[in-house]
C-alpha cells in the first residue's frame, strides 16, 4: 500500500475515551438507518457453525477457519468467516417476506489475514439479507439497492460532521458505478490495487461490480467464493480516503446465486464437490429463497467516518508488540 501509519503526519482528533463514544453514536446511528432504509429485521446469529453444513464463507478458497470440538456434540465446529449463507437459510427459516430482510451483528476470527493498518484477524461487521424474486435478480436491482446503502452512508457522515465539525465528510452526493472489465480496459497497466485507487480518486465512491470470473489477463479481480454470490451480480463499495490516498472497502454485497450461477461459479473453480452439501442442495433444488445481501465493515466505517490512521484505533485486537511500540510514538494508541 505504499504509505504506512508511521510514516504519515497524524494526530488524532479524538482521544480514546471520545473515540469509544463516537464508535457506538456512529455504530447505533447507522444500524437504526440501515434497518429502516432496507426493511430489515434485526436477527441473532451464531458465532460458529458445524464444518458439514456448508454454511461457512470459503472466502478466496484457502483461508482456514478455526475449528474444534464440543464435548457431547458429535459435529466438529468452526467460527465462521462471514454469515453470508446461513443468512439464506435464516430467511427461510423465519418466513421472511418478499422485500424484507435481516440483519446482525457478524463477528469473525481470519487468522489467516495478512495484518496491516486496515486488516485485523477480528471482523466485526453489518451482515444483512433480502428476499426477493427471481425478476429481481438483475443489474438495475442491485444499483438500486447499493443507490440505498449508500445513501445511508451520506446521512452517517453529515451526522459525525454536525457532532464533530472538525471532521468533515468527504463523500460526493452520487456513488459511481463501474464493472471490473471497463475498469481493467481503462488502467490495463496497473495493478488490482492501483486500479481501484485511481478510481476512486476520480470519483470519490464506486461501486465496482462483476467480480469473481476471469478479466482478459485471465485472472479475476479479486477472489470470490464460488457457493454465494453471483459473480455477474455482485460487488463492492470503495471510498476514497484522503489520510493515504488510496481506495478503502467498506462493503461487499451482491446477488445470490440461483441454482444455474451456483453449478456453473462450482465447475469454473473446480468445487463440484460441494454441490452435494446440504446448502448447495437447497439452493440447487429451489428450497431456499431468492436473495440479495453483503456486509459493512463496522470498524471500517468508524475507521473512514472518524478519520483515523488505523483501524486497531476502532476496535480491540491483536498487533505485533514491536508495531504496537512503534505507533505510539507516532501518537496512534492501539485498543
Amino acid at each position: 500500500m505504499g504509505l504506512s501509519p508511521t510514516s504519515i503526519a497524524y494526530r488524532p482528533t479524538l482521544d480514546v475515551l471520545s473515540t469509544q463514544q463516537a464508535i457506538k453514536f456512529i455504530k447505533d446511528s447507522f444500524e437504526d438507518d440501515l434497518a429502516k432504509t432496507l426493511c430489515l429485521h434485526r436477527v441473532s446469529a451464531p458465532l460458529f457453525v458445524t464444518s458439514k453444513s456448508g454454511l461457512n464463507d470459503g472466502l478466496n478458497g484457502v483461508e482456514t477457519p478455526i475449528s474444534f470440538d464440543i464435548e457431547g456434540a458429535s459435529e466438529q465446529v468452526e467460527i465462521v468467516h462471514s454469515l453470508a449463507k446461513w443468512k439464506r437459510m435464516a430467511l427461510k427459516q423465519y418466513e421472511v417476506s418478499l422485500g424484507q430482510g435481516i440483519y446482525t451483528d457478524m463477528n469473525a476470527i481470519r487468522k489467516d489475514e495478512k495484518l496491516d493498518f486496515i486488516h485485523s484477524v477480528y471482523v466485526d461487521q453489518w451482515d444483512w439479507e433480502i428476499a426477493i424474486g427471481k425478476e429481481q435478480r438483475t443489474l438495475a436491482y442491485l444499483k438500486q439497492t447499493v443507490r440505498k446503502i449508500y445513501a445511508c452512508l451520506r446521512r452517517i457522515g453529515k451526522k459525525v460532521e454536525k457532532k464533530y465539525p472538525f471532521l468533515h465528510s468527504c463523500l460526493p452526493e452520487k456513488i459511481t458505478f463501474i464493472s471490473t472489465s471497463k475498469l481493467e480496459k481503462e488502467y490495463p497497466h496497473l495493478s488490482r490495487k492501483e486500479r481501484e485507487d485511481e478510481i476512486t480518486r476520480k470519483y470519490g465512491a464506486v461501486f465496482l461490480y462483476g467480480i469473481g470470473y476471469p478479466l482478459k489477463d485471465g485472472m479475476p479481480h479479486d477472489g470470490r467464493a464460488a457457493d454465494y454470490d453471483d459473480w455477474k451480480l455482485n460487488g463492492d463499495i470503495l471510498v476514497y480516503y484522503p489520510l493515504y490516498d488510496m481506495a478503502l472497502e467498506l462493503s461487499s454485497m451482491g446477488i445470490r446465486v440461483d441454482e444455474i450461477s451456483l453449478e456453473k461459479q462450482l465447475k469454473a473453480k473446480g468445487e463440484t464437490v460441494k454441490l452435494s452439501n446440504p446448502y448447495c442442495q437447497d439452493v440447487f433444488n429451489k428450497r431456499l429463497p431468492y436473495s440479495i445481501g453483503g456486509g459493512i465493515g463496522q470498524s471500517r466505517l468508524c475507521f473512514f467516518f472518524l478519520q483515523k490512521a488505523h483501524i486497531g484505533e476502532v476496535q480491540a485486537s491483536i498487533w505485533d508488540e514491536k508495531e504496537v511500540a512503534a505507533l505510539k510514538k507516532n501518537h496512534i494508541d492501539l485498543l
